[in-house]
């Protein structure tokens, strides 16, 4: 149970909510096991004719009262642990997402979505139920079985001890299913997190998975998945239906016992009728809380596998910057940019997608990228950003190592349009203004008009307040890219980088939006990658990327006169486009 030790200090946070529940459930419990004392006396006073009828009612006016306040106590423990598990669930789950969004980008390029949505939803819940039900049914099993062990001694220890001989039995069934169920509900829990996966990117590739009429393997693909699901929660179901069965055996030869030998001791007239109505009425206490420990078992052992699950990412360092703490570390940029012979690759084990790059582009310059696909244009972008560290060599900024900038103070001052443009579940004008949320509305149509996308918006029945559903699911691949520009634009970057950012338009939306980003461009660095020659043409600097290496560079007119790779694909686009308009 080690792994529960992460929990605690967030227990711990409440731990007046902890105090008071035990204090409540102990007050509690002292009510409910004093009830059977007085149902023994009304029981020996019928069987003997010495009870009257006021002291009937007195008894029963009693038992009423202690009843009452078994069930105050209780309802206030509830109000003291149970909301305590949904406290500690909050703070868990918020400082799980806000650890995870510092940690580094090769996290997320190996870890499925679905695996940290399993996280953040069915792992925490599991250890909220640890903390809620799981202590509360812990504290109550042990004072019941303290105060009605007690109670017991004092009628007959002999017939006590006896009634407890089964208990060793619970022990060791708790102790085999309770292993069991640790080992599969971490299986579940990570087929929970494939199964996840896989829906996601089914319901993200919806459109892909219709255009080339899959859906049939789609389907078949999460069957397979779900039916490994079912297999495993199956199996773990089957563990723990067998705990609460074993615990009601054990209780029933618990009361087997006491019939028995408490029936002898009345015949023998060591002990009354009233006495044995007394140890059942205990062991009859004793029913839930020995089965709650079947079932706070199955919890804690989710629990345990789910804090495991939690710690592994919890434990992993965040996003290094040493420079935060750097009272000498620059707090602005003015976007000059340069990388010396500067090498990258994703992980040791793979090939270099950099190698020897070197170049400086300065604040105002406009520097193109343009190469084949796979040649590392867009790592350039990453590496501006400190999303990733150089290999080898040196990425500065304003003359500074990229590492010796604070990461608030660099991405601050970036605006980037990837290829891969992500929308949010928002209006329009809550995703231009997502970079500089206190925007006024002059200055969301004036980013839209910059990216030719003031005409669209004003088509749309609602305008700037439509709503562009998941991943900008509503709009075109144009739209979205050209809001994500207005993004960029509004933000007011000192480096603008757009990543083949108008591959979704046409060549005349593309003259109009490069039109439009001419001054924005003009008073800060901008990188522009691109597979279109047309884009980048007017650039004051073009380098041409051919398998990490730069292999071209210079103006468009001096590459044209090199009659290299960058002529023969203009050229070759050229060519396409006449084609295109026979």
């Amino acid at each position: 149970m080690k792994s529960l030790r992460k929990i605690y200090p967030y227990i711990w946070r409440y731990k007046t909510r902890v105090i008071l529940g035990l204090i409540f459930i102990t007050l509690s419990n002292v009510f409910s096991v004093t009830i059977p004392r007085y149902i023994g006396g009304i029981v020996d006073g019928l069987s003997t004719g010495t009870i009257s009828n006021e002291t009937l009612l007195r008894e029963a006016l009693i038992i009423l009262g202690l009843s009452l306040g078994s069930g105050v106590f209780l309802y206030l423990t509830r109000q003291m642990i149970i909301v305590l598990s949904r406290l500690v669930e909050y703070d868990l789950r918020n400082d799980f997402m806000r650890h995870v969004q510092t940690l580094p980008m090769g996290y997320f390029t190996s870890t499925p979505t679905g695996d940290v949505m399993a996280l953040a939803t069915n792992d925490i819940s599991a250890i909220r139920e640890f903390v809620g039900p799981a202590l509360m049914y812990s504290a109550n099993t042990v004072t019941t079985f303290s105060f009605s062990l007690v109670m017991m001694l004092t009628l007959s220890v002999k017939t006590t001890l006896l009634a407890l001989l089964p208990l060793p039995l619970v022990s060791y069934a708790v102790y085999r299913l309770g292993k069991r169920i640790h080992v599969l509900f971490g299986s579940v829990q990570g087929q929970y997190a494939d199964l996840t996966s896989n829906a996601q990117e089914n319901f993200s590739g919806v459109r892909v998975v219709r255009a080339y009429v899959r859906e049939a393997q789609a389907h078949s693909t999460f069957g397979r998945l779900s039916d490994v699901y079912r297999v495993k929660n199956i199996e773990l179901t089957k563990v723990q239906a067998a705990m609460i069965p074993a615990m009601t055996v054990l209780i029933g030869l618990s009361m087997i016992i006491v019939l028995i030998v408490g029936g002898r001791d009345v015949m023998n007239g060591h002990q009354t009728i009233g006495g044995i109505v007394q140890f059942f009425a205990y062991i009859s206490q004793l029913i839930w809380p020995v089965i709650a420990v079947g079932w706070v078992t199955n919890l804690v052992q989710r629990a345990a596998a789910s804090s495991e699950r939690l710690g592994a990412v919890l434990e992993l360092a965040g996003e290094d910057d040493p420079a935060e703490s750097n009272s000498d570390a620059p707090q602005e940029i003015a976007g000059s940019i340069e990388f010396r012979d500067v090498w990258f690759r994703y992980r040791p084990e793979l090939p270099f997608v950099l190698k020897g790059v070197s170049f400086s582009v300065e604040p105002g310059e406009t520097l193109a990228i343009i190469g084949t696909t796979g040649s590392g244009k867009s790592t350039i972008t990453q590496l501006v950003a400190h999303t990733y560290d150089a290999t080898k060599g040196e990425v500065m900024i304003d003359r500074h190592r990229v590492a010796d900038i604070p990461l608030r103070v660099l991405r601050a001052n970036i605006g980037v349009v990837s290829q891969e443009t992500f929308l949010f579940s928002d209006t329009i004008a809550g995703n231009i203004r997502f970079g500089r949320a206190d925007a006024s509305m002059d200055d969301v149509r004036a980013a839209a008009t910059t990216a030719q996308l003031l005409e669209n918006i004003e088509g749309f029945p609602k305008g700037f307040e439509t709503m562009v559903g998941e991943r900008g699911i509503t709009l075109s691949g144009g739209q979205k890219q050209r809001t994500s520009i207005a993004r960029a634009v509004l933000r007011d970057p000192k480096v603008l980088m757009l990543d083949d950012a108008l591959s979704a338009v046409d060549t005349e939306t593309e003259e109009m939006i490069l039109r439009g980003l001419r001054d924005v461009m003009r008073a800060r660095t901008t990188i522009l990658i691109a597979h279109r020659i047309s884009t980048v043409k007017g650039a004051d600097q073009i380098i041409v990327l051919d398998d990490g290496s730069i292999i071209e560079r210079g103006t468009h007119e001096q590459l044209m006169a090199m009659r290299g790779t960058y002529a023969q694909l203009y050229e070759r686009q050229l060519l396409e486009e006449e084609l295109e308009n026979l």
